[in-house]
This record gives structure tokens, C-alpha cells and sequence, in this order.
């Protein structure tokens, strides 16, 4: 697939961006450039192939995520976040029903 000069001056209408000629041309080299190399990629088969956990699992084992630990940090501070809304109730924000 390759777009036209066309083609980019009506997404870019679309996108409501101001492009002038000469930024067309580039974006048009640029955009053809990427549907270029999506198709090269989707030339390659992949049958077979898993799916990959991490980027080096494949010439490591055992990859161990480095996660933190899932602890809060932040004090708890919902009554002085609440104290300035117009009504609360049981940790809620209660606000006027808009939708019948």
C-alpha cells in the first residue's frame, strides 16, 4: 500500500492540521516509508514461532520481572481531599444525577 499527495493532504484535512506542499511531500516519503516496512514485516512467516515473554527470552532462561512491591506510599488523605467538596458520603463524591 502507498499513499498519493492526495491521500496525505486529505488526512491532514482530517486531522485539521495546516500542511503546505513541501511538509506533504516529506510526510508522504515518511508515511510510505512505515507501510513499507509494515508489509516487509508481514512477509515474514511466523508459523511456529511463540510468542515472547521478554525481549531476551529467547537467549535467556528464567527472566525474572523486576517488580516493586505493592505497597502503598502516599498517607491517607481522603477527609482533607473531601473537606473541600460540595457533598460526601462514606468516602463518595456525590454529585447531581444527569442521566434519567
Amino acid at each position: 500500500m502507498s499513499l498519493t499527495l492526495s491521500d496525505v493532504k486529505r488526512i491532514a484535512h482530517l486531522a485539521q492540521l495546516e500542511m503546505h506542499d513541501e511538509q506533504a511531500a516529506v510526510a508522504l516519503v515518511q508515511l510510505n516509508g512505515i507501510f513499507a516496512l509494515a508489509e516487509q514485516m508481514q512477509a515474514v512467516d511466523t508459523a511456529g514461532v511463540a510468542p515472547l515473554s521478554h525481549p531476551l527470552a529467547a537467549h535467556m532462561d528464567n527472566i525474572a520481572l523486576r517488580l516493586r512491591e505493592d505497597a502503598a506510599t502516599e498517607p491517607e488523605r481522603r477527609a482533607a481531599y473531601q473537606a473541600v467538596a460540595p457533598k460526601t458520603e462514606d468516602g463518595l463524591y456525590l454529585v447531581p444525577k444527569v442521566i434519567e
